[in-house]
């Protein structure tokens, strides 16, 4: 594609190439729409993939949404185009989360367009990292990477990081015990190989059982048996980073979306591999205690497992067609 207006086929690429963000349990809960005369696409929120129990305030859903509005960014960067965005354009119509105007290039630059060969190489991994530290100059780089876009991101060590370790498994248990979680991770848990799913998690990206480590390792098997998964021992010391933002609103949680994506792409460039801890941010009573205990400001919006270990494979998505509308 060179630059210019982009047409239907132009922007089913440019939509595959956002779709490959991640998402709250793969749920792919976004909607796109393209109107040829004015080259904007509209980014809308499917709430029909939200998580009323496990995410109440679609907090979760907005962060993914935005990680798949980065992408879009950086694949109109890399074919050309300058891509000017808005969030909430239309306060009428809550669902809208942002537009994005394709523009010919100029001479700014914010380097998007080199992130663009890791957007289809980052893949959640659920098997066990290395214990090998991450460099300080990665570590910077990766904090870089969130002031970006609007965000922080801190590298919890010491009593700090005990105190998420155990917020996580606490987490864990307080999800075992709350029958309408479970049934919503059931729900989009697929504990089949089946080359036929479009979304949610499927079998073979659940990764070992965990035998041995202090790394979080969530097992989205449940209690479904382990059906020959190998068991594995994961870090002792693991490293886990916390990206916040300074509010807590829903244009706050599109801003840490896309900071968390920059962050993820920069990690892949790094030979970094990545997953989710979640478990708490699930929680309000323990997300809250998430915060920098020095500091006590930022809200937590993900937490990350970094570390140097196998890619994840990669996970089913939406048919394009699925997800696209194409106007004049």
């Amino acid at each position: 594609m060179s630059a210019h207006t982009p047409d239907e086929v132009d922007a089913a690429r440019l939509v595959h190439d956002a779709t490959a963000a991640p998402s709250m349990h793969n749920a792919q809960p976004w909607r796109f729409q393209y109107a040829r005369s004015n080259a904007i696409f509209s980014l809308f929120a499917d709430l029909t993939r939200a998580m009323p129990h496990s995410d109440p305030t679609t907090r979760g859903l907005h962060i993914g949404c935005g990680a798949a509005l980065f992408n879009l960014r950086v694949a109109a960067s890399h074919v050309g185009l300058r891509p000017v965005t808005r969030l909430f354009p239309d306060p009428a119509v809550p669902e809208l989360l942002a537009t994005v105007r394709l523009d010919e290039p100029d001479d700014r630059t914010d380097g998007l367009a080199l992130l663009y060969p890791a957007i289809h190489e980052r893949r959640t991994s659920r098997a066990p990292f290395t214990d090998r530290r991450i460099p300080e100059e990665v570590r910077q780089a990766l904090g870089e990477a969130a002031h970006q876009e609007g965000a922080t991101l801190a590298l919890p060590a010491g009593p700090h990081l005990q105190t998420v370790l155990d917020l996580i498994n606490d987490a864990e248990g307080y999800d075992h015990m709350d029958a309408a979680r479970e049934a919503e991770t059931e729900q989009w848990t697929r504990n089949t190989d089946d080359e036929a799913a479009v979304d949610g998690v499927p079998r073979y990206a659940f990764g070992p059982l965990k035998r041995g480590g202090s790394a979080p390792a969530r097992d989205f098997a449940g209690p479904t048996p382990a059906g020959g998964r190998p068991r594995a021992n994961f870090e002792d010391r693991p490293q886990l980073a916390l990206l916040s933002t300074a509010r807590d609103e829903p244009a706050d949680w599109l801003h840490a979306g896309q900071a968390l994506q920059r962050v993820l792409l920069v990690a892949t460039l790094h030979g970094l591999s990545s997953s989710f801890a979640t478990q708490a941010l699930e929680w309000p009573d323990l997300r809250w205690v998430l915060r920098d205990p020095l500091s006590g400001t930022g809200q937590v919006q993900m937490v990350v497992r970094l570390g140097y270990g196998p890619p994840g494979p990669e996970t089913p998505r939406r048919p394009v067609a699925d997800v696209l509308t194409v106007e004049d």
